[in-house]
């Protein structure tokens, strides 16, 4: 990594340290910015995925995109770089220098925890869905949203991360990355299926951690990946065990309805859904005017006696 970032950036400029992180598509460096005297998070996309030029491409988008996010809940990008044959392989490392957070993910948490309480949860969907509305303003859709790409710093600060790459990675056939694009567990019913998602995609993954932290379990399990997809698509979510108030189920209700229309259409309207939702009060209906009656896509829960 350390000629990496001297062959792009000239000997001198960033003093790589350890490895911070390790996903399905990148691996994350602690680095020193020299320049601007500060710690930074170094992003380096694997090479299977960066051999593929139309994920270059896309990804190059999204990564430029991504710079112009400014918000207290989006971990900042600070620069985009691709650097060619740097070892003699051939191979083209991407990477992203992005803000480095001082903190804990959401998973992280929760595999410790397992549940929160409430008022920490709405507090959580809040910062997050404040996060999304900055993406979504830009014009963009997360599309993997999940308790390992929401960031919480010492100080109780909310910050979604890892944007961009599930869309590029959609150039690159399965059969080569072996990955589905959008976690399982959390991906949305149009996203399960193939379709063109928009951001109230995003709103249903929040939707499925804010069940999450509520329930201590995710809404659906099964034995494949393939299995789960399908629940998500038209399985009823069962209801939220144990004490949950009125509106908090409520909210959650509405996020992870079948059909986007019915949904919050976006991270703006969703967090501020969840103002009356903090006061206890119930919180509103989606402005699209869509609800579960109309929604010819929602299946209906068995009636219980």
């Amino acid at each position: 990594m350390q000629r990496v970032l001297d062959t792009h950036y000239g000997a001198g400029r960033f003093r790589t340290g350890k490895v911070i992180g390790r996903g399905g598509m990148s691996t994350v460096w602690l680095a020193y910015d020299t320049t601007e005297q500060r710690d930074v998070a170094v992003k380096v996309l694997k090479p299977e995925l960066t051999d593929d030029p139309e994920f270059r491409a896309r990804f190059r988008a999204e990564a430029e995109a991504a710079e112009t996010i400014r918000s207290e809940h989006v971990v900042a990008t600070y620069d985009y770089g691709e650097q060619a044959n740097v070892d003699g392989t051939g191979m083209t490392y991407c990477f992203i220098v992005m803000e480095y957070i001082q903190g804990e993910s959401l998973a992280d948490i929760l595999a410790r925890e397992r549940t929160l309480p409430e008022v920490m949860a709405l507090d959580l969907i809040t910062q997050a869905a404040l996060g999304l509305q900055a993406i979504h303003e830009r014009r963009l859709v997360h599309r993997d949203i999940k308790p390992g790409n929401l960031m919480v710093t010492a100080d109780g600060v909310v910050k979604v991360t890892d944007f961009g790459i599930a869309k590029a990675a959609s150039a690159v056939p399965l059969t080569r990355t072996g990955m589905v694009v959008g976690t399982a567990q959390y991906v949305s019913p149009e996203q399960a299926q193939g379709h063109d998602v928009g951001p109230s995609s995003d709103v249903y993954s929040l939707g499925v951690v804010g069940y999450e932290m509520l329930a201590g379990r995710r809404p659906f399990a099964g034995e494949s990946t393939v299995s789960v997809a399908l629940k998500h698509i038209s399985a009823p979510v069962p209801e939220i065990p144990g004490e949950v108030s009125a509106p908090m189920r409520r909210l959650i209700s509405v996020c992870l309805r079948k059909n986007p229309a019915a949904r919050y259409a976006d991270g703006a309207e969703l967090a501020a859904a969840t103002v009356p939702v903090h006061d206890g009060q119930m919180p509103p209906e989606p402005r699209s005017g869509v609800g579960p009656a109309t929604d010819p896509r929602s299946p209906q829960a068995p009636r219980t006696q």
